[in-house]
């Protein structure tokens, strides 16, 4: 550990500092499921330059005279079947992480978390860690694989405060992990325990990622080879040889070529060509949320068996489980090497 204990002279005004802090990151969430929440929440991520590349000049009066107008309602309504007592789920889970790792951890670090889009927001707790004493601070953007368009723009987003500050915290940041063996373990290790405990023995198994537009491969972002390359190490420490895996990707937005295959497609051609028996994992979310419980679990489901499937399941995210608070913790242990004492 680097830091020293300061000495202060007894006339000294007290001061909070010396501290290391952590700060959990994952996407962002409206503040409740109605369409004023979600219409902010909307306009604050697809006014982002990194989430849509679109020149604003002609992206902005499609979002402002349409999108926002049409989809809030839409979402607002998805959004309410999948919301829970606490909240939003992703907001829930994400702050059960940070709480975990504030136990695991100790009180060496404190501990926050916050939202690249909506609230709490990244700048708020920068600002909070650094009035609580923390001079360095781990940003930790829960997106194992990384893109331009969730990875970089939280570190834009903390940027962006930290160019307002005139004393600025020292900053690392937790790089992708989309090949860690911690993290292969622990995605093998939950979801073999999941299918362990289904009621049926599927037959194909989707590894569902967010999509991205197919531009942004070509311009260089690694994203898709990231999810690819999960899903072929995931494959392979499962050791399944029964189960037929197939990689997809979901969410696609707007008139855009997004990457391929299509999820939505495969669970319907899937079922046509007669697979009655599927699971579903989404091995790029560190938490449940609107594309996991209402998107995969119930849109899926229905798909599927619409289209004549007969047993369906979407596997639950890493969230709280025990792997996955081992993984986290063994991650920010490591990239806070020379800050703490381990």
């Amino acid at each position: 550990m680097t830091w020293r204990p300061q000495f202060l002279p007894v006339d000294h005004p007290q001061v909070q500092s010396g501290k290391v802090g952590v700060l959990i990151v994952n996407l962002g969430t409206p503040d409740a499921p109605e369409p004023g929440p979600v219409r902010r929440y909307l306009a604050e991520f697809l006014s982002d330059r990194r989430v849509v590349e679109i020149p604003p000049i002609a992206w902005q009066p499609i979002l402002r005279g349409i999108i926002l107008n049409t989809r809030p309602r839409k979402s607002a309504h998805a959004y309410s079947q999948v919301w829970t007592d606490e909240g939003s789920p992703l907001a829930v889970i994400t702050r059960n992480q940070a709480e975990a790792m504030q136990t695991a951890l100790g009180s060496g670090v404190m501990v926050d978390w916050a939202m690249r889009y909506g609230t709490p927001s990244i700048g708020d707790r920068i600002e909070a860690l650094m009035k609580a004493g923390c001079e360095r601070i781990l940003l930790a953007p829960l997106y194992p694989q990384y893109s331009g368009a969730t990875t970089a723009t939280v570190v834009d987003k903390a940027a962006d405060k930290l160019r307002t500050m005139r004393w600025q915290a020292a900053l690392r940041t937790l790089p992708p992990y989309h090949d860690d063996p911690a993290y292969i373990e622990a995605l093998s290790s939950d979801l073999n325990r999941q299918l362990n405990g289904l009621d049926f023995q599927p037959e194909v198994m989707l590894l569902s990622f967010h999509g991205m537009p197919q531009r942004t491969l070509e311009l260089g972002d690694p994203y898709h080879c990231h999810c690819r390359k999960t899903a072929r190490l995931l494959e392979a420490v499962m050791a399944r040889p029964g189960l037929r895996f197939r990689t997809t990707f979901q969410s696609r937005f707007g008139r855009a070529k997004w990457l391929e295959p299509a999820t939505d497609a495969v669970i319907a051609e899937e079922a046509k060509a007669g697979t009655k028996r599927m699971v579903i994992a989404a091995p790029g979310f560190s938490a449940d949320c609107l594309e996991t419980l209402e998107e995969l679990a119930m849109q899926g489901r229905d798909q599927f068996i619409d289209a004549g499937g007969d047993k369906f399941a979407a596997l639950s995210c890493l969230n709280t489980s025990a792997a996955g608070l081992e993984m986290l913790e063994k991650l920010l242990r490591r990239e806070l090497s020379g800050w703490i004492n381990d």
